[in-house]
């Protein structure tokens, strides 16, 4: 072959060793991304989009965006170049709409046990419908995430990322003076705090005419440090102790960092095929969808307790179906908290069992017979012979209802006599269950489509005054999802941030940072 006599791109020279033989075009294949040896309108778009990947929560250099960008403004190469050019951006577009559609890491790699994964569309597909189409830009929206908050994060997202920019040093905030600053007192870092706050959107911008430079930690401003503390599932008081002071100092691009992992794990989800149980384990909230549309006024909420933070006691992340209430259940004890907790207690005094409501049980079923709590009793239940339970009641570990979805981990939601815990901000306090702050609401949502007039007033009667457990199949089951994700965007304007509870963040960050794309 002649070489042509111009200088061969860089891009060109690594592609034709990176890039197989089977990758490129045939001889006298027509040309999709270029007409009449220039790129179409087509093509150029598909390369700004990769060249704003990181608007999506993406890195462009996983796409050779900037080398695309810098061949197709350059002179038009000889045809045989075009046909590679044309190879590396069919590679990059589609991986670029996979990893926009799928994600870019595995689910199951970061511990999530959601079962499913949307195949990788082939190449022929996705290079057919973009560089066919009349908007690009809505063509690649249609592969992403069709989810209301994925879209209002995105947008979050480039806020974020401008502020990272622009003003790095928003978050550099004077050392507090005291333990805590109250409204009234002064503050040195009253000014820069005003400036972030009204940057975050959690205060107004001053007026025109206003100091900017009053170090008087005012009734405005913490009004907004209150707002920001709504935002961040902390304390709403107000006053800006050394939590908050944490929270407002943490920088600009962890932030941002925060919101493209919390993007990527929207990408392991599928569409909803029915309405949904969600529970976010990092913002300790429930969300029961009515409908199909992931938007708040379709959607029953409420607080949540979920797995401590230890290993062991987390709540796991995954997918399953509810199937069954069960009113006024026993608390079948696990085996880790009878040795780790309540073995001891038992051979030390007997009576224990029964100030608890506790017995010693025969059997695997409910009907299973109970036995005395004599000491060879006690020892076969040391020996795993026997097992514990706790008998239904107003006192009952698990409350007067429970929620069935099997799966691996033994996992389930109830009803808890522990309701002051929800008062708490932070609320990691079980052992990997997730209790629920108001089951008979939940029940009233789950059964609505079960015959007998499910109303508020008959579950609760219920799970008052039954005698015995009580067990309802649902009419259809539901998909619950225990999801795990550190920021949310809501329609009212607001980006909620919450604590990375279990390194989730930590262990996805690590995962993308070794997922090595080549060219």
């Amino acid at each position: 072959m002649t070489l042509p006599t111009r200088p061969l791109p860089a891009l060109f020279l690594l592609l034709c060793v990176v890039l197989p033989a089977q990758a490129l075009p045939a001889a006298g294949t027509a040309l999709h991304w270029f007409r009449d040896d220039a790129p179409t309108p087509q093509a150029r778009a598909v390369v700004r989009a990769l060249e704003a990947a990181e608007d999506r929560g993406l890195r462009a250099s996983d796409y050779d965006a900037a080398h695309l960008a810098s061949a197709l403004a350059g002179p038009s190469p000889p045809r045989e170049q075009l046909a590679v050019l044309e190879a590396a951006l069919d590679r990059s577009v589609t991986r670029f709409v996979n990893d926009l559609r799928r994600g870019r890491v595995d689910p199951a790699r970061a511990g999530f046990n959601l079962r499913y994964s949307q195949p990788a569309l082939p190449a022929a597909e996705v290079v057919a419908r973009l560089a066919g189409s009349g908007d690009v830009a809505a063509s690649l929206q249609g592969y992403e995430p069709r989810f209301l908050h994925y879209r209002l994060l995105e947008q979050w997202l480039v806020r974020y990322r401008d502020l990272a920019r622009q003003r790095p040093q928003l978050t550099a905030l004077p050392p507090l003076p005291r333990r805590s600053v109250k409204e009234g007192e002064d503050y040195s870092g009253s000014p820069a705090l005003r400036r972030l706050l009204a940057a975050l959107g959690d205060l107004p911008e001053p007026a025109t005419g206003q100091s900017a430079e009053n170090t008087r930690y005012d009734a405005a401003l913490a009004a907004g440090v209150r707002h920001f503390q709504d935002r961040l599932g902390l304390p709403a008081d107000g006053a800006l102790g050394r939590k908050t002071w944490d929270a407002l100092s943490v920088p600009l691009t962890q932030r941002v960092r925060q919101i493209e992992l919390t993007l990527e794990r929207w990408r392991w989800l599928p569409e909803f095929s029915t309405p949904p149980i969600i529970v976010n384990i990092p913002q300790f909230r429930l969300f029961a969808f009515r409908t199909t549309e992931d938007r708040y006024d379709d959607i029953l909420q409420m607080p949540v307790i979920v797995g401590e933070s230890f290993p062991g006691k987390r709540t796991p992340v995954f997918a399953a179906d509810l199937k069954q209430l069960v009113f006024r259940p026993f608390w079948d004890v696990p085996e880790s908290i009878l040795r780790k907790e309540l073995l001891q207690p038992i051979q030390k005094d007997p009576a224990y069992l029964e100030r608890h409501h506790l017995e010693l049980v025969r059997g695997q079923g409910d009907d299973s017979p109970v036995v005395a709590p004599t000491p060879d009793n006690i020892e076969a239940l040391a020996a795993g012979r026997l097992r514990l339970r706790q008998r239904p009641g107003p006192d009952n570990s698990l409350g007067l209802l429970k929620f069935v979805f099997p799966n691996d981990y033994g996992v389930y939601m109830h009803g808890t006599p522990a309701q002051e815990l929800f008062a708490r901000s932070r609320r990691d306090f079980s052992h990997g269950c997730i209790r629920l702050s108001d089951p008979a609401g939940l029940a009233v949502h789950v059964l609505r489509d079960n015959d007998g007039g499910w109303s508020r007033e008959r579950i609760e009667s219920l799970m008052s005054t039954a005698e015995d457990s009580t067990r309802v199949v649902l009419a259809r089951p539901i998909r619950v999802l225990v999801l795990y994700g550190t920021a949310l965007a809501t329609e009212d304007g607001r980006l909620l941030l919450f604590d990375d509870i279990y390194g989730h963040d930590r262990r996805l960050e690590r995962l993308l940072a070794a997922t090595v794309r080549s060219p």
